[in-house]
């Protein structure tokens, strides 16, 4: 069983990080890098673009890494688990289950897979188990779940927000942050 889970989490854990990657820079040919995902982004509501595609690349990057190395694995597992529920919402959204329509089968897979390891536990083969942590079991998968559910609903509410934030100060007079 260490030998499956070290392989779901290197698969899973190891695409994720690459996506995110792929959002920073366009590497692995994984995304459009920050320009083009922050105008992509910015198609979903995701305001300023530049902000939201640096939060999403940076989180998927390290969420991808932690969970693949088995480290804070319930941390790593809501973190995958909560982006994966944002891309379904937005980027999948509306557009049946099937990923060959664009459908959002394929981000509940990789939520379920990391949800699960949490459930389950990283394995021997995991940075968890060499510091001597047990982080798994119901308790911490409802707690992953409840956090990847938390921050999906946040990040979905806040996706335009530091515009009208922007635009209220510019309105008050005031001078506006740069994000």
């Amino acid at each position: 069983m260490d030998l499956a889970l070290l392989l779901l989490r290197l698969v899973v854990g190891g695409l994720v990080a690459a996506h995110g990657l792929g959002k920073l820079g366009g590497w692995f040919k994984a995304g459009y890098g920050l320009k083009g995902t922050a105008g992509y982004l910015e198609g979903f509501g995701f305001r300023p673009g530049m902000f939201w595609a640096i939060v999403v690349g940076v989180t998927e990057t390290v969420a991808g890494l932690t969970l693949a190395a088995g480290l804070v694995t319930p941390l790593a597992g809501a973190a995958v688990a909560g982006t994966m529920f944002v891309a379904a919402r937005t980027d999948h959204g509306g557009k049946g289950p099937w990923i060959f329509n664009g459908g959002w089968e394929h981000v509940l897979t990789n939520a379920t897979a990391a949800l699960a390891v949490v459930g389950i536990g990283p394995g021997r083969y995991s940075v968890d188990h060499a510091l001597g942590w047990d982080l798994a079991g119901a308790g911490y998968l409802w707690a992953a779940l409840g956090l990847a559910l938390i921050t999906a609903a946040a990040t979905l509410a806040l996706r335009g927000t530091l515009v009208r934030a922007r635009s209220l100060a510019r309105s008050a007079g005031a001078p506006a942050a740069k994000v």
